[in-house]
């Protein structure tokens, strides 16, 4: 039977990632800030541990509880959306901390069994803003296309070892918390200057027709985690699917 642990499921994408995992008969570690319980069915195939990615003793402390992890699933992650030039530097290394180092470090963390078992599976969970440019994401996009570029390199590195990287590229999910768990992180982030240019951008959020749900992450990110195909990204959700059908950039 094999295990997989995935960050980043107290809500949405990550959530329904372990839901679908444990339903196709996995050991599920679900990780998270702080744990819940009820989140997910009561099975002696399901875990749920505490994590914070931009912590090195809690990721070790997870990693050791967690025993052989066939699959790591990366999927942890904050959002920010508004004008650059007012957001505070320590809002951008918020994000960057979890976003991107957290990714390298729980990557980190779990390649030495990976390597010495000559198996494994680590799955980067970025974003469709990766594949076009989106306004008022600007460091929100940097912080995801780095992991792009991280995982498409590593996944060469890794190949020598018997171990695959791959990326899942969600769309804009209306139906999760991601935005409103980040209001309070683009507090006075649209300024007087940018309001007439932010107001038509924010409004279209909410009439978008094509979108993601957390249904189509969750049987993405399995797809990648089982693909052995050679393929590297996986956009997921309608509106992924036809950003990258298109070859916009």
């Amino acid at each position: 039977m094999t295990t997989v642990l995935i960050t980043g499921c107290s809500s949405g994408y990550g959530l329904e990632t372990a839901r679908h995992f444990h339903a196709n008969g996995w050991n599920v570690i679900a990780t998270m800030r702080t744990p819940r319980e009820g989140l997910l069915p009561e099975s002696d195939r399901i875990a749920i541990l505490a994590l914070d990615v931009t912590d090195p003793d809690s990721i070790a402390a997870a990693i050791d509880a967690s025993g052989p992890i066939d699959v790591l699933v990366n999927n942890a992650g904050i959002g920010v959306v508004g004008a650059f030039e007012p957001m505070p530097m320590t809002t951008i290394r918020e994000v960057f901390e979890t976003n991107t180092f957290g990714v390298m470090a729980m990557t980190q963390a779990v390649l030495p069994q990976m390597r010495e078992r000559g198996s494994g599976v680590v799955v980067n969970v970025t974003s469709s803003v990766t594949l076009t440019a989106m306004p008022l994401a600007a460091v929100y996009t940097a912080s995801k296309m780095a992991i792009e570029g991280f995982t498409a390199s590593l996944a060469l590195e890794l190949d020598a070892v018997n171990v695959t990287a791959k990326l899942v590229e969600p769309g804009y999910g209306p139906t999760t918390s991601f935005t409103s768990n980040g209001v309070a992180r683009m507090d006075g982030l649209v300024p007087e200057p940018y309001q007439a240019f932010a107001a038509p951008i924010f409004a279209s959020f909410g009439q978008a027709t094509v979108f993601t749900t957390e249904t189509d992450v969750a049987e993405t990110v399995y797809r990648a985690a089982t693909d052995t195909s050679g393929q590297l990204r996986f956009p997921a959700g309608a509106d992924a699917v036809e950003l990258a059908n298109a070859g916009v950039g």
